[in-house]
């Protein structure tokens, strides 16, 4: 006779229909009450996060036409909305948003790095994403050279990481997957996506490939399609190299992005952790009209390039790929010092997009060392050079940029470019830009926390 402890599971938790009751059987997961709230919380989470993204895509678009709109008809009007919306996007983030200044990258590489549920909260949470999108919206009206990126990432996570409560996943990896769907639905890049939530939002810890980051991203690019059609950020770029010659476009992208980029980086980070002299002083002890001031260099800046250095860049990058214009050679350090201006005044806005555009203003000046008539490839390659080289994301970077092209037979000399500019940029600054930026937000959040704990403990 058998005995009760010989018996497998399967067999005696088989009934008279032959189903088990085993609680890992298929049949029971696949109609489990639990599972399917699972699912369908997770997709409800996905969705608002991936619309909001859209939506704030398209009013993006309509801030920049306002604003130019605004400046085509009276250029010096831009010295007076600048100044005063540079100010005022510092002081609402300050006084009433506190977690919405700068990119949102950084609060969600912060926040993911935390086990604390109120910690999270300073930085992801609906609050802060529907202020974000409006105050981003108010950067791009007062003409800051911002994007809307790395916004839409802090947006999705803040989106998912409203499930971290009910246990549907760790909250590691709903931010991931949140951050992942932002970046998505924003350039409409889902492999891109994926390749961001596994590169940069999981530098310190093994990712593992879950339901939550494929759902996210997944209907993250099922809204776009949806909502704004099949559609590149850049159109086509049938642009190709010449081969031996090519290898020269490939090394001095890869070279100067490297350079370019590293060291830009390495001034965001010293800017963000105080400027020297009276400058730092100025910018601490009277941030709202350090702000001000920022807001009226942007101004003249944008005056004096005939406004090519206002918002993100993006119709300036499309143009030049397109050969419809040529971008001058002072572009690059112009874009370069508006993205800086927008970066130390602290407003909320990202500085992924525009430094697409200062990639793009490097491509023209490597065009010009190499006059080989490869003019279009050169712009995409030096893009993908200065993007790889700031972010140290090579991966991310030339598969963002290969899917904003369409450009597949782009790929090799995407991922050489790619991989030189990392090389470059990690013997200029270590630890990466974002995780740079993260570590003095999280320091920050925790002693608040501690502050706010010791006030509870008293009054209690």
């Amino acid at each position: 006779m058998q005995s009760s402890s010989d018996v497998s599971p399967s067999e005696s938790s088989r009934n008279e229909t032959g189903l088990s009751h085993h609680p890992d059987h298929p049949v029971r997961v696949l109609f489990s009450p639990w599972n399917w709230r699972r699912r369908l919380l997770l997709i409800g989470a996905a969705l608002i996060a991936s619309t909001i993204a859209i939506l704030f895509a398209i009013g993006a678009d309509n801030a920049i036409g306002i604003h130019r709109a605004w400046v085509r008809e009276r250029p010096w009007l831009t010295l007076i909305i600048a100044p005063f919306g540079f100010a005022c996007l510092a002081w609402l983030s300050m006084r009433f948003f506190p977690g919405t200044e700068g990119s949102g990258i950084p609060q969600a590489i912060a926040a993911s790095q935390s086990d604390d549920a109120r910690l999270r909260g300073q930085f992801l949470s609906p609050r802060i994403a529907i202020a974000k999108v409006f105050l981003t919206l108010g950067g791009l009206l007062s003409g800051a050279s911002i994007g809307r990126e790395g916004p839409s990432v802090q947006i999705g996570a803040s989106a998912m990481h409203m499930l971290a409560d009910r246990r549907l996943a760790s909250s590691r990896d709903l931010i991931a997957a949140g951050s992942g769907a932002g970046i998505a639905a924003a350039f409409n890049t889902p492999l891109g996506g994926i390749m961001f939530a596994i590169e940069e939002m999981c530098r310190n810890r093994a990712f593992h490939a879950n339901s939550a980051t494929l759902i996210a991203v997944i209907l993250a690019g099922l809204m776009s399609l949806a909502l704004l059609g099949n559609y590149t950020y850049f159109g086509h770029t049938p642009a190709s190299l010449d081969w031996p010659s090519g290898i020269w476009a490939i090394l001095f992208a890869g070279g100067l992005g490297g350079l370019a980029g590293g060291g830009f980086s390495r001034l965001l980070v010293a800017s963000a952790n105080g400027m020297p002299g009276r400058l730092g002083e100025f910018a601490r002890f009277r941030p709202i009209t350090f702000a001000a001031a920022c807001g009226l260099a942007t101004a003249i800046l944008g005056l004096a390039s005939g406004g090519l250095t206002y918002g993100t860049g993006y119709d300036e990058s499309k143009t030049a790929l397109e050969d419809i214009t040529q971008l001058p050679l002072y572009f690059m350090f112009a874009k370069m010092a508006v993205i800086w201006l927008a970066f130390a005044a602290r407003i909320p806005g990202g500085i992924f997009a525009p430094s697409l555009a200062v990639g793009a203003g490097l491509g023209a000046i490597i065009a010009w060392l190499l006059p080989n008539g490869q003019h279009e490839a050169i712009l995409v390659l030096a893009m993908v050079g200065f993007l790889a080289a700031m972010t140290q994301s090579p991966i991310t970077s030339f598969v963002i940029v290969m899917e904003m092209t369409d450009n597949h037979q782009m790929l090799i000399p995407l991922m050489a470019t790619a991989v030189i500019a990392h090389g470059i940029s990690k013997s200029i600054l270590q630890p990466p830009l974002y995780l740079t930026l993260a570590d003095p937000l999280l320091k920050k959040a925790q002693r608040h926390l501690r502050v706010l704990r010791a006030r509870e403990k008293n009054g209690g």
